[in-house]
Parts: structure tokens; C-alpha cells; sequence
């Protein structure tokens, strides 16, 4: 007898999070981010039904922002669900939500993703899981594309990464959020749809309500796969280069006592994009800002190691700034008030 596409949907989910959890310990405890949305929903209940053959215990956690009225009793409705699902244990976290100028979806992130580690440092959680689909994907990379900010940003949202020993899994990139809703009205699973997610003062939301659905109009079905599709085929690039990047920067560091001083021949003998990948990884390591360090700054450095004409320094974000001096590029906080005579590789400036 065949299935109809909602039990479909739930067997998708479910062979998507096994994939996940088979590599996991027996007796490991696994934490389930879980909104209320859809998404989360149908993974906290992907989790519960694989982890029960595979000995491990399921915590379901949820967070609550404080950024809307009445989040507090969503946040106990999403706990009253993770229950009858049957997690060993929940959670709640009530986080605050502190945009600085990084805007409130950002600053919402960046304190979700703290509190979860958190936990998971808590609970010794060998995993933890979280929602994101298909759908997701797609908007990441595309807001990557218009921002023009290089491979990184367009790779999108990885599968899967360390995070101090604990593993955070993306199990669902490949389902559709069709998938998702689709599991949960064949689980009987009553999600909660988020207003922010079609307010426009938010990017994202102009970009599921109003962007996507154009582009699927205009340039036909199949463009939110296409472009999730991209994002996982450049993936691997991001990684080879990443990884050449790291032993250029090793290569370029050692024998310094300065820790943020690297050999400007050494970079200099490098490859154009690799020594700029190398050179905007140098200025994230000595503390400027990822949000702040813009294409503008990794040139006004590498000038310095290509392009040598007595330049006195490259200010960064942070503040930082790098000087030239001895052979190597240094870089530091900024004196309160610049040298009268700075030293450079052809001696005092007059």
C-alpha cells in the first residue's frame, strides 16, 4: 500500500535526522533546539522516534527571546509539546536581546547559539540539532549573493560543525519546508507560525515573502533547490581553501613572537586570492569585528605587502592597525597618538 505524501514527508525527516544520529554514541544525550515552528517541530519528533533503537536521550530545549508579547507562554506551549513528543528531559532559556548595532536578528542569533552551548556544556550533550531546511538554505545564499561578500556567504549554512567538542547538526538542509509542514499535519503536531518571518523590516522576511516566490514566478519551480544546491557544491571549495588558507597563515606566523605578525615574503610568494583569504583571517584573529571588516580593508593591507611605496599604515575595524616593519606586517590596537617618525622597511619616514 503505497503512502500518501504526508507519511512520505515523515519518513524523509525521519531518514534525514537517522543519517545524524547513527554516528552517535550509545547512551549520548542529544539536545533539540525547538521553536514551535514547523521545521523544529518535525525534527524534535524525527529525534524522539530514531534515538529510542539507537539508546540515546533526547533533551528538547526552547528559547524565548523576550521580543514579542506573550513569548513566555509560547515558550511553555513549545515545552508542553516537546513533553508529549516524549523527550527525556526539557528546557527553557530566556535569553536577552541586545541588537548593538548588528540589528535584532543577528543579536537574536548570537544569543541563541550561546545559551545552546551552553546547555550543552550543561547536559554533556554529545549533539546538538537544529532546524534549519532546505528553504532556509536557499534564502541564506541568495542574501549572500546580494551582499557580494565572497564563497563564504554564498556556501551558506554548514551541514554540520565542531563547536568546543560538541557537534551542531543541520540534519534537515535537504528537506523542504513543504516536508516539514507536511510531517507535522500527519503527526497531528500543531505548529506555531512566527510573525517575524513575514515582517519586512526584516531581510529574510522580504526575501521568503516577496523575493523567492518572484524569482519561482518568473523563472519557474525548482529555484529554492537550485540555489540550495550552489551553496553545498561551493561548500567544498570554502573548505580546500580554508584549510591551504590555515597553513599559509601557520607558515606566515612562525618563528614570531608576536603573535599577529606575519612574514610579508612569505605572503607575498602566495597566490592573490589565497594571501587576501590569509589576510582577512589574520585581521578576524587580532579582533576585528566579522560584521565590520569589509573587501576595502583586506586590500588596504595587502597593499602593504604588494604594493610597498613608504605607506605609513592600514587601519582596520576593531580599531586595529597594521604597519609594515622589519619584513613582516604587525597588527595591533592603535597608539593614542601616532608616531612623529613611524619606522618602515626603508627606514624613518622624513
Amino acid at each position: 500500500m503505497s503512502r500518501g505524501p504526508d507519511e512520505r514527508a515523515v519518513a524523509a525527516v525521519r531518514g534525514a535526522v537517522r543519517r545524524v544520529l547513527a554516528a552517535r554514541t550509545p547512551g549520548a544525550t542529544v539536545l533539540v533546539a525547538c521553536s514551535g515552528g514547523a521545521d523544529s517541530l518535525a525534527l524534535a519528533a524525527a529525534t524522539v522516534a530514531e534515538a529510542g533503537g539507537l539508546a540515546l536521550r533526547v533533551v528538547g530545549i526552547t528559547v524565548d527571546h523576550g521580543l514579542q508579547d506573550g513569548s513566555e507562554a509560547r515558550a511553555a506551549r513549545v515545552i508542553e509539546q516537546l513533553a508529549a513528543l516524549g523527550v527525556d528531559e526539557t528546557m527553557t532559556a530566556r535569553v536577552s536581546v541586545t541588537p548593538d548595532g548588528r540589528g535584532p536578528e543577528a543579536a537574536a542569533r548570537e544569543a541563541r547559539y550561546a545559551v545552546l552551548g551552553q546547555a550543552a556544556t550543561h547536559l554533556g550533550a554529545e549533539a546538538v540539532l537544529l532546524g534549519h531546511t532546505r528553504d532556509d538554505q536557499a534564502e541564506t545564499v541568495l542574501m549572500g549573493l546580494t551582499r557580494g561578500s565572497g564563497g563564504r556567504s554564498v556556501a551558506g549554512m554548514r551541514p554540520s560543525y565542531d563547536a568546543d567538542g560538541v557537534l551542531v547538526a543541520r540534519p534537515l538542509l535537504q528537506v523542504g519546508r513543504e516536508q516539514t509542514e507536511a510531517a507535522c499535519r500527519a503527526l497531528d503536531l500543531t505548529w506555531w507560525d512566527d510573525p517575524h518571518n513575514t515582517d519586512p523590516r526584516f531581510l529574510r522576511s522580504r526575501v521568503r515573502a516577496t523575493v523567492l516566490p518572484v524569482l519561482e514566478a518568473e523563472l519557474g519551480p525548482g529555484v529554492a533547490q537550485t540555489l540550495a544546491r550552489t551553496g553545498e557544491q561551493l561548500r567544498g571549495d570554502m573548505e580546500l581553501l580554508d584549510a591551504l588558507a590555515d597553513a599559509l597563515l601557520a607558515e606566515a606566523a612562525r618563528g614570531e613572537d608576536d603573535e599577529h605578525a606575519y612574514d610579508v615574503d612569505v605572503l607575498a610568494a602566495a597566490p592573490g586570492p589565497l594571501r587576501r583569504r590569509v589576510l582577512h583571517r589574520a585581521a578576524l584573529v587580532a579582533g576585528a569585528p566579522p560584521a565590520e571588516l569589509a573587501h576595502v580593508h583586506v586590500l588596504g593591507v595587502e597593499a602593504l605587502v604588494t604594493d610597498w611605496h613608504g605607506q605609513r599604515w592600514a587601519d582596520l575595524p576593531g580599531p586595529l592597525r597594521v604597519v609594515r616593519r622589519d619584513g613582516r606586517i604587525h597588527l595591533a590596537s592603535p597608539p593614542t597618538t601616532p608616531p612623529t617618525t613611524p619606522q618602515t622597511d626603508d627606514g624613518p619616514t622624513p
